[in-house]
């Protein structure tokens, strides 16, 4: 690996080359340093301090329930590890769907206390001002349509969207108003692989997708679903690349049993 001061950073100008290079973005999240630091080292592209952590970190059952505060936290945690990749934080539920001002400040306080990049915000035409402006005064953007969490109590479930010929349109129009706000990248979420597809002909700028097929211009997972953590959630679009939760389990019964047995530690262990 290339020594740290010579590791190119990845940036939104970066992201926004790979449409034109055909080169696909990989993204995944993360919300502790160790974590962060590992993607980072791996070369991941973007890291997404997701809105996600209310449900892998804290252990609720939606993202609605994170603060801005709790945010800024953990990015300010994944920023300190990370050299090379994009850091993007989400902006959780309800910190930017009041009003353009408190959007501008809040998204500003988010690059200001945690050095991060990018902000990712949910929606299309409800914030597209809104993303207009971050934009104009240049808070990097990254969008998100299809499924948003943070809608779950609206749409009263994780179905997919854009099965309707009329939420299709609805969801491409989105894309063009966000592409037209400035953002630099959207991410399609549980979208019709065939409709993902489309956006992504349609719009200049990158489309990731989590369930949303191959045509998109790059892949986000949460890093817990794709290291086999959260054994309880099982989508289709969830490809485990590890089983972690089962090797933890086994280490953890290890080290029970060695200390109940006199086993750990030994001589060379001791000081």
């Amino acid at each position: 690996m290339a020594e740290k001061s010579k590791v190119k950073a990845v940036t939104t100008r970066t992201v926004l080359e790979s449409k034109r290079s055909g080169d696909r973005v990989a993204a995944l999240t993360a919300y502790d340093a160790i974590t962060a630091h590992v993607l980072d080292e791996a070369g991941i592209d973007i890291i997404l301090v997701g809105d996600s952590l209310s449900n892998v970190f804290q252990g609720n059952d939606t993202t609605i329930p994170v603060t801005l505060d709790e945010m800024i936290y953990h990015a300010k945690v994944v920023t300190r590890s990370v050299k090379r990749a994009l850091v993007v934080v989400d902006m959780p539920f309800m910190s930017y769907q009041v009003d353009t001002q408190e959007t501008l400040r809040n998204a500003g306080r988010i690059l200001k206390e945690t050095g991060a990049s990018a902000v990712k915000v949910e929606g299309g035409k409800a914030i597209a001002e809104s993303v207009g402006r971050m934009t104009e005064v240049g808070i990097p953007v990254m969008g998100h349509l299809g499924l948003t969490p943070q809608s779950i109590n609206k749409f009263g479930g994780y179905r997919p969207r854009g099965e309707e010929k009329e939420e299709a349109a609805a969801i491409l129009a989105d894309a063009k108003l966000l592409e037209s706000a400035g953002v630099f990248a959207i991410v399609l979420e549980k979208i019709p692989a065939q409709l993902a597809a489309k956006v992504t002909k349609t719009v200049k700028v990158p489309t990731i997708g989590i369930g949303a097929g191959q045509g998109c211009d790059g892949q986000i997972l949460v890093y817990a679903d794709m290291l086999g953590l959260t054994q309880e959630f099982k989508p289709r679009f969830v490809r485990h690349y590890a089983n972690l939760a089962e090797q933890m389990h086994k280490a953890f019964i290890a080290y029970i049993d060695d200390v109940k047995k006199g086993k750990f530690p030994s001589k060379e262990e001791s000081y």
